[in-house]
Order: C-alpha cells, then sequence, then structure tokens
C-alpha cells in the first residue's frame, strides 16, 4: 500500500477535453493504493521537481489507481505545462497524500456547482450520492472544453452551461428555490466562488485553485522569526514574505504555490500570533494559532516561534 510519500508511475495518459489530460497512476509494483474519499487530492512532484496539488477525480473504490485531470495553463507556473509537455506513460512521479480538505459532509440535499476543471474533486461527490439526492450545474468555455461530460450527460441531475452557446450559469435563479439546508459545494475560478458566496447564506463548501482575495491587516510591518529547531532568529523585513525570509537558513522547506491555497507550507506555530492571508486554514483553525501557511502568513506581534 502507497504510504504518505511515493513514487508512482504513469500509466496511461488520455485526452479528457480541449486543455485538459487525463492521467492514471499506479504503484510500479501493483500494491494497493492507498484509500481516499471524495473531494481528496494528491500532493505530486513532477520531474523537475515543481510542487503542485491535484484533486482525485476517479473511483475511491478503485485502489489500483488514482486519476487526475489537468487544465493546461498557459498563464499559470509552469507545472501544467510541464504535465502537458513533459509527463507520459511509464514517467514517474514523487506523490504525497491523498489528503482531504474538501470533505462530502452528510446532508440531505446536495446542489455542486463547478466551473471548468473545478469538476474534478465534485465528480467523485455526486457518483458516491443516490439519485434525486444532488444536482450539478457545471459551466465551461465549450462543450468541448468541459472534461468528464460523456461521463456525466447520463446522470440525472446534471445541467451542463458552455458559455459560447448558453451563456453564463443563472446562479440566482438556481439558488433561489433551494432549500435553506442544501450543502452547496462549490470549485471553480475565483470569480463564480465570490459569486455563489454572495448569493448563498446556507451550508456553503467551497476548494480554490488560486489565491482568494487577501482579507483584513495588510500585515506589511516587519517582525522577527524565530526558527526553533535551526536555532536561527531572522528579521522578515516589509515587502518580504515569511516563506522568503525562512528559506534563507532552511532551503529544503515544503511550498507550491506561493499564494495561501494549496497548504504545502503549513508550519507549525510555537509561540506568537500568526496573521493569516490563506485559503486553506478553517476559522477555528486560524483563530487557534497552532498553524500557519508562512508563504503569505504574518506576524501579529513582533516575534513568531516556528518548528523549524
Amino acid at each position: 500500500m502507497t504510504t504518505l510519500t511515493d513514487r508512482l508511475v504513469v500509466r496511461s495518459v488520455v485526452r479528457e477535453a480541449e486543455g485538459v489530460r487525463g492521467l492514471l497512476l499506479a504503484d510500479p509494483t501493483g500494491a494497493d493504493l492507498a484509500p481516499w474519499e471524495p473531494g481528496a487530492h494528491l500532493e505530486v512532484t513532477l520531474p523537475s521537481g515543481t510542487i503542485r496539488h491535484y484533486s482525485l477525480c476517479g473511483d475511491p473504490a478503485d485502489r489500483s489507481t488514482y486519476r487526475l485531470g489537468v487544465l493546461r495553463e498557459a498563464a499559470g507556473r509552469g507545472g501544467s505545462e510541464e504535465i502537458h509537455t513533459a509527463v507520459d506513460e511509464g514517467t514517474v512521479l514523487g506523490i504525497r497524500g491523498p489528503f482531504n480538505r474538501f470533505p462530502l459532509v452528510p446532508a440531505e440535499r446536495y446542489l455542486f456547482v463547478a466551473g471548468g476543471i473545478g469538476i474534478t474533486p465534485l465528480l467523485p461527490m455526486i457518483r458516491s450520492l443516490p439519485p434525486g439526492s444532488w444536482s450539478l450545474l457545471y459551466g465551461g468555455r465549450s462543450l468541448g472544453s468541459m472534461a468528464y461530460r460523456e461521463e456525466l450527460a447520463g446522470l440525472p441531475g446534471v445541467t451542463l452551461v458552455p458559455q459560447d452557446t448558453a451563456g453564463l450559469p443563472d446562479l440566482d435563479a438556481v439558488l433561489a428555490g433551494l432549500p435553506a439546508d442544501t450543502a452547496v459545494y462549490c470549485c471553480g475560478p475565483e470569480g463564480l466562488l465570490r459569486a455563489v458566496e454572495e448569493r448563498w447564506a446556507g451550508p456553503l463548501h467551497t476548494e480554490r485553485f488560486g489565491a482568494a482575495p487577501v482579507e483584513g491587516p495588510s500585515g506589511e510591518g516587519g517582525f522577527e522569526v524565530e526558527l526553533r529547531r535551526t536555532g536561527r532568529i531572522l528579521r522578515v523585513e516589509a515587502g518580504r514574505t515569511l516563506l522568503d525570509t525562512v528559506r534563507e537558513v532552511v532551503p529544503g522547506v515544503a511550498y507550491s504555490c506561493e499564494e495561501g491555497w494549496c497548504g504545502t507550507c503549513e508550519t507549525k506555530v510555537l509561540a506568537g500570533t500568526p496573521e493569516h492571508h490563506d485559503s486553506v486554514l478553517g476559522e477555528d483553525e486560524k483563530a487557534s494559532g497552532t498553524t500557519m501557511m508562512i508563504c503569505v502568513g504574518r506576524s501579529r506581534g513582533g516575534r513568531l516561534v516556528l518548528d523549524l
């Protein structure tokens, strides 16, 4: 069985839609993979050493493979481009996980709202639920760009909204008639998430593939950070990130998105009060101050002490 750190081989590569590449990953020895539940994702280390996070979109009951769907983003930071140009059948990738920060909670009724590649974490969710207990609103640039549309087409409760022929999804109409206790799950571009957040006051669960708008104090002032295990005290100057400062003496510290949404750089706080600017931790977790994302987080006081 796989562990939290492993190397898996790409068993197959397929075209899922325009600009979307599908990968099936397997253990090179044929061993069972670690179990997972809908909403989970993998931390993937690419051949270049780049770390990225991708949602699992296959069948949790299939312990032989993990399925990923990756959108090629021309304006991205290079991870999706590497997946599309340098990863092929037989490529070995480093894997950590699965992790789940987007779990499917019990509810009487669900509405799933997907935008583009945001369909990936939602697909296993709807597959796990009985017909009639859920509906899916899935928008995309065009029908050809909407991954897994063939799998979804035969399921009751699915509405596909290609923008080039049908415009944008009518969120007002869809959300207005929902019972207040409906669990709404949304994944996609920031504009879609914000639109749903503005319109829905009931139970809402979101997952971002990018950074959320920063709210609260700017956190631009300087402060000190003590790295307890390393035995160093560093000055984090205004305009520099905590991560960049830490990397000067701990170059191997784990990080990925540098925008506060992937969770890779989560670090234990031993003393001090962190100022959070991430979209990973829940409000209770932020209030506890026990961990922080050092790529965007700062300090509310003069010094933080980190377990590094």
